[in-house]
Parts: C-alpha cells; structure tokens; sequence
C-alpha cells in the first residue's frame, strides 16, 4: 500500500524494498590460509549480534575471494577503519585477493593474532580475532556468524587510568556509497534520562 504526503510536512516516496540502513560501519577483514599470502575484504554488511558470548557477524558474496577462504578456514579478524586507513579501505573493496596482494599494495602490516591463525591488520586500532560457529546461505550474500576469540587495541589510545579512547581515533562510517569520518558527539548512552547537570 503507497501512502504519500500521509503527514503534513513530512512528504514521503515509496521505493523498492532495499538496503537502506544506513550509516554503517566499513571495516576492513583479514583473513588467510596456512602457507599462502593473508587477503583483505572490505565488508559495509558487519554487525553485532550477542554481547554474552562475544559474536559478530558478517556477509559476503560466494563470488568473492574471500569467501571460501573464510569458510575454509571457518577464522577471520575485523580490522575497526580509521580516516587513516580509509583509502585502503576502499582498495580493499574493489580489488581481488585473486589478482593482487592487498597488503603490499596498501603499505599495511600483517598481525600475528593471538587466538587464530588469520591475521589482524597492525595499522587498525581494534583487532577482533573471530571463529565462525554458523554459516547461513541468505541469497546475495551468506552471514558467516562468528565469536570473537580475542581483541587487541592500540596502546596508545589507552590513558592512565586504563580507558581505551577509541573515538578519538577518526573512525569511519559509510552512508549510501560514501565514506564518512564520525563527527560531533551528541550525547552518551542513557543520557535523556540523567539528571541535568551530569549529562555530558
């Protein structure tokens, strides 16, 4: 059913149903088998879905290189982009692991992971090392949902008294085919409903 106008001041178009969720995060994810080069996916489809177990999950085409080596290997790492890192990003993207060494070309510096054998990207500011527990053919895409195993931060985020300042570290978002760095804070977690003078 198309409803136009339906509110004054508030004038709407019906579209086709699609993929408009949106600003996401674009992270880039590493991931290897034993013995051949490390490759890097850039993936806007990430997302978190448990807080007890740890687990994220991500979605890739079949076609992409990417693919069986992930299903392969049932690892990878979510590698958090910075305004630094973006323009790999994008690299990271458009490329093929099939045709070209993604790490070589983007100057960026494979990490040893602590709980899995894919490696993190040393440049990113957060590393989560991840195990898939489920693979769900969707479509387009599949949703490889994963646990995260382990995380390493930069230590130089982190302040004296142990807080890890990761907002300050340019992250970027991507909006409708576009690449943005996260601007103005507006507020925290629970602030509309704190007293006044401690909203900040």
């Amino acid at each position: 059913m198309r409803t136009e106008g339906a509110v004054v001041g508030h004038l709407k178009e019906a579209w086709k149903p699609g993929n408009m969720l949106y600003p996401v995060p674009a992270v880039m994810v590493s991931c290897g088998r034993p013995g051949e080069k490390p490759n890097i996916i850039t993936v806007a489809w990430a997302g978190t879905v448990c807080s007890d177990p740890a687990m994220v999950s991500i979605s890739v085409r079949k076609q992409r290189y990417s693919y069986n080596i992930i299903k392969d290997t049932r690892e990878f790492v979510v590698n958090l982009v910075t305004k630094d890192l973006v323009y790999a990003a994008d690299y990271c993207g458009v490329k093929s692991g099939k045709d070209t060494d993604k790490f070589k070309d983007m100057h960026l510096t494979p990490l040893e992971s602590l709980c899995i054998q894919a490696p993190g990207i040393a440049e990113s500011p957060v590393n989560l090392e991840c195990r898939v527990r489920q693979v769900i053919e969707l479509g387009s895409h599949d949703m490889f949902l994963a646990e995260v195993a382990g995380v390493t931060v930069d230590k130089e985020r982190i302040d004296e008294k142990g807080r890890f300042h990761l907002n300050d570290a340019g992250l970027v978002a991507y909006s409708h085919g576009e690449y943005y760095l996260l601007g103005e804070k507006l507020g925290k977690f629970g602030y509309s409903v704190q007293k006044k003078g401690r909203r900040k």
